[in-house]
């Protein structure tokens, strides 16, 4: 590796899907070695989502396993599990999002490798947190969204509950994992030691909407009621213009005085439904209205200038395939098109924080399965016969031809 804030910080990556993947990448864009411990067969995102040239390396495993190496080891067999351990044993960080049971029976519990290894932390993604009747069972996104809320404030907003349609709470869940571990790492250089940090779904995706929405009932005895009545009115999205539509937002004094002006309605400045921040959002179902009126009265590209010449917030309306000829995006170089020893160019995305100290220097394609097998194994002083002779047991595994 070369450059990045987490440098010379070796991650152990046993996860899965998305929720770990994207905590193993953020790490790894930040510089960090990240070694994806895969079980034969792999990731189940390899198969699972849709547009691949090969089999194996779909489009959603590419962009969050990017920056990764890979060793494919059969644990259930002694020597596999053996190879684990020592890998393990020369690691800073292992993160994982297998249920805790099954890690236990491996011998991968954290009071198991603390023994091997004083210095690990130990970052377990689960669904559903200790001491609850759920701990154990399994998830995926969905079933987080339902118990946490998500899809209940669409059910608030369009009498109708609604997944997002993104694995939401796995992109929170796992960035709130690799924000914990960057943590953890902070404080293992005060102490030297390592610790076990436990990072469920539910509970995070339920603290990101009770913070939200518990509103009145925050109080006790209730000041009102729960939800926050903009976000969960049914008018709360893009609205319409003349020829397509816009997302326009006037939040502060200013900027409500500043829209009401431009859409000719220069007397709502003094009603006392709009007269501040509290009231319009007291009644944001009439404050919503009377933007969505006004706003048909020109196309979007005259509004856009109209409310860049004012300051207020606004922008066009992206679809999924019209982020890539967003301006502003293509500007900052967002999307990158790289080539892929197998998969030949492909498209990917830039890390978008950036730090005044340096970044990652070099970049990694995603992996096959198992494709740095040998080279991990020889890092960790396995000589060549013992490699082949794990290799043909089965508890390690090199990567296959691509399969077209």
């Amino acid at each position: 590796m070369a450059g990045g804030p987490l440098e010379g910080v070796r991650v152990v990556d046993m996860t899965t899907i998305v929720v770990g993947p994207i905590c193993g990448r953020t790490l790894a864009d930040q510089g960090a070695d990240v070694i994806k411990v895969e079980a034969p067969g792999g990731d189940l995102l390899r198969l699972m989502a849709r547009g691949a040239r090969n089999r194996g390396m779909s489009g959603k495993f590419m962009n969050f396993n990017r920056n990764k190496r890979s060793i494919c080891l059969d644990i259930k067999k002694p020597d596999g599990l053996a190879a684990m351990k020592k890998l393990l044993a020369s690691a800073d960080v292992f993160v994982s999002n297998v249920r805790p049971a099954a890690l236990e029976r491996a011998g991968l519990d954290f009071a198991s490798l603390q023994k091997i290894n004083p210095r690990l932390i130990y970052c377990g993604i689960v669904a559903f947190g200790k001491g609850g009747v759920y701990y154990n069972r399994p998830a995926y996104d969905p079933i987080v969204q339902s118990l946490s809320g998500v899809a209940g404030t669409f059910e608030r907003a369009i009498d109708e509950p609604r997944f997002v349609p993104m694995v939401m709470t796995d992109h929170v869940t796992g960035l709130v994992a690799a924000q914990s571990i960057g943590f953890a790492l902070y404080r293992r250089e005060k102490t030297g030691v390592g610790e076990s940090i436990e990072t469920p779904m539910l509970e995070n995706m339920a603290s990101f909407v009770a913070s939200e929405h518990l509103a009145g009932i925050t109080f006790v005895p209730p000041a009102g009621p729960s939800g926050d009545n903009r976000l969960l009115s049914p008018d709360y999205k893009p609205m319409r213009t003349k020829d397509s539509y816009i997302t326009v937002h006037p939040n502060t004094n200013d900027q409500a005085v500043a829209f009401f002006d431009v859409i000719g309605k220069p007397e709502l400045k003094d009603d006392p439904r709009f007269i501040d921040a509290a009231a319009r959002s007291e009644n944001a179902a009439e404050y919503f209205e009377i933007r969505a009126e006004g706003l048909l009265q020109k196309t979007t590209d005259e509004w856009v200038k109209i409310f860049a010449e004012i300051d207020v917030p606004a922008a066009r309306y992206n679809t999924i395939d019209g982020l890539l000829d967003d301006p502003h995006l293509n500007d900052v170089n967002f999307f990158v098109e790289i080539d892929h020893p197998t998969e030949g160019r492909i498209l990917k995305t830039k890390t978008p924080n950036t730090f005044s100290g340096g970044m990652r220097e070099d970049t990694h394609h995603a992996p096959h399965v198992g494709e740095q097998t040998r080279e991990i194994l020889a890092e960790l002083g396995y000589a060549d016969d013992a490699v082949e002779a794990m290799i043909k047991a089965g508890e390690a595994i090199e990567p296959s031809a691509p399969n077209t």
